[in-house]
């Protein structure tokens, strides 16, 4: 019933991809995308709130399939296995991953500060030196959460998340060619868990759980087709701003190792 083909070729196709062949472009590349990483936990987390109970004393609440599709998701993203054992988030593993590739870490870290402090999310965009483009991807996600429909967050969530994170990774998976474990393993480790489970588990998942929110209701899933692209039209802004920022870089050898 949405129809996005026309967006999701334009960010497939970007030429943001065929840019990051420079560890240093990878690197602002990580710097920028985190910020994507970590505003998808605050997607998943309101469907999550919205769909089921979270508070004390427990109730049921919602839809029983609803749940389940959202709760599965959540046990991955929140809590999947850790390559060295035990058990991490997806942004918890993805900032190790910037640690051990030498990324830039301050603009997240400033930001997440201001947050702790009690700024709202507004205020913490807006006093952070952020990277190029993030200020208006974050601002698009927030937009979603503080209109608070639910079938509008699912759709944001799947069609400009769940169903092209798979295929957007490959493309990158595509440039790590060469070998350095030490310094990228853990990056190309999350790079292939999230086709795994994006393109394996959690995109079919969340596309049940918005065809349950939406129903036979015309009108919601025309209101959540206009949220899909919204999401998509936001992810490309964001690739344009990251192709400009990364081509003033000097380029450098991109060393990664192979999947195995």
């Amino acid at each position: 019933m949405i129809d996005v083909d026309d967006l999701t070729t334009k960010l497939l196709s970007h030429p943001l991809y065929a840019s990051i062949g420079s560890e240093p472009a990878l690197r602002r590349f990580m710097r920028a995308h985190v910020f994507c990483v970590w505003d998808f936990m605050s997607l998943l987390k309101a469907l999550q709130r919205g769909l089921t109970c979270i508070e004390t004393p427990w109730h049921p609440r919602g839809d029983r399939e609803a749940r389940r599709f959202i709760n599965e998701i959540v046990v991955v993203e929140e809590s999947d296995a850790h390559p060295a054992g035990g058990y991490v988030s997806h942004f918890e593993l993805y900032r190790e991953a910037m640690h051990d590739g030498g990324a830039d870490e301050a603009p997240l870290e400033s930001f997440l500060a201001r947050l702790h402090g009690g700024d709202s999310v507004a205020t913490a965009l807006a006093c952070t030196s952020l990277p190029p483009g993030v200020q208006d991807f974050v601002t698009t996600t927030f937009g979603f959460l503080e209109g608070g429909s639910l079938h509008r967050i699912a759709a944001a969530f799947t069609y400009g998340r769940e169903d092209v994170i798979p295929d957007m990774f490959r493309r990158l998976v595509r440039q790590l060619a060469q070998h350095s474990p030490q310094r990228w393993g853990k990056f190309l480790y999350y790079l292939e868990r999230h086709i795994e489970v994006d393109g394996g588990q959690h995109g079919p998942l969340a596309h049940r759980l918005l065809a349950r929110l939406c129903g036979d209701d015309a009108q919601r899933w025309r209101e959540a087709g206009e949220a899909a692209r919204q999401a998509l039209e936001a992810r490309i802004r964001l690739w344009d701003a990251l192709l400009a920022d990364i081509g003033s870089e000097e380029p450098g050898p991109l060393k990664m190792p192979r999947a195995k």
